[in-house]
């Protein structure tokens, strides 16, 4: 079985992100960039897969700040080729135009199952799986939490509204994005990274001759604005559970004290 995983980078959350002075991205000088977290799942999902039903593991995505960590770290855990697709990509790529870049390195492919994060945090977008298995006329799904093989047929569990689950079967080959693995992403230590780096090639593929088509333009980003403040309360801790309450009569959440 022969397993495409594509993964991307973006921001770390924690960090404090800035609007650049063009006012259409992120401030990107200064900012810690990590792999997708659902990327993550589906690169676990398809070295589980791998285990069970033997192939290769092929990651790949576009040339982004620090996607060397990213693809090393899959090598280091299992990945049998990493793929980092260049051209004339800068800051925020939209989902499409994403989508079609990796559709013209995959269809090159021999493949059974493509697989993509659910989702990224920086748009929640979600449509990438759809875009990448329409752009390659194959069957896709998403929200994608379980896959079993049997022959030439996967069986995939996906988690619908309210708590509810369903399975169904689909065949191969399959675009999935995955919202879950079946156990959580597998630790590799940074000496096993490193040994990677020193010995394993990343593979550069420039993308030419695409057409993007139509895709989203930011026009502008705006920081949020702030809604209130903290206040720091001080004292012994009856001193403090007063003033609490007192915070919480004045919003009417609590009733005034007896005797008042």
């Amino acid at each position: 079985m022969n397993i495409i995983v594509a993964m991307r980078q973006l921001a770390d959350l924690v960090e404090e992100l800035e609007v650049d002075s063009s006012g259409t991205d992120i401030d990107r000088e200064f900012v810690k960039f990590v792999s997708n977290e659902w990327d993550e799942a589906a690169l676990e999902e398809a070295l589980c897969l791998k285990e069970a039903y033997g192939g290769t593991v092929t990651v790949v995505g576009i040339e982004e700040v620090d996607f060397h960590q990213t693809l090393h770290a899959a090598l280091a855990k299992g990945a049998d080729r990493a793929v980092e697709l260049t051209g004339d990509f800068e800051g925020w790529i939209p989902t499409r135009q994403r989508a079609a870049a990796l559709a013209w390195f995959i269809r090159e492919c021999d493949f059974d199952l493509v697989l993509t994060g659910v989702q990224a945090a920086d748009d929640l977008n979600g449509q990438l799986a759809g875009a990448i298995g329409a752009m390659l006329g194959v069957a896709h799904a998403s929200v994608v939490t379980n896959i079993s093989v049997e022959g030439s047929e996967a069986h995939i569990t996906q988690e619908l509204g309210g708590g509810v689950t369903s399975v169904s079967r689909a065949r191969l080959p399959l675009v999935l994005g995955v919202q879950s693995a079946r156990q959580a992403p597998r630790y590799v230590p940074i000496s096993r990274i490193r040994q990677v780096m020193a010995e394993a090639t990343i593979e550069k593929v420039p993308v030419t001759g695409e057409s993007f088509g139509n895709t989203p333009q930011v026009l502008r980003l705006y920081a949020p604005e702030a809604s209130g403040t903290a206040t720091m309360l001080e004292g012994k801790p009856k001193e403090v559970a007063s003033a609490i309450y007192d915070v919480l009569v004045a919003k009417g959440v609590a009733g005034s004290r007896k005797g008042n």
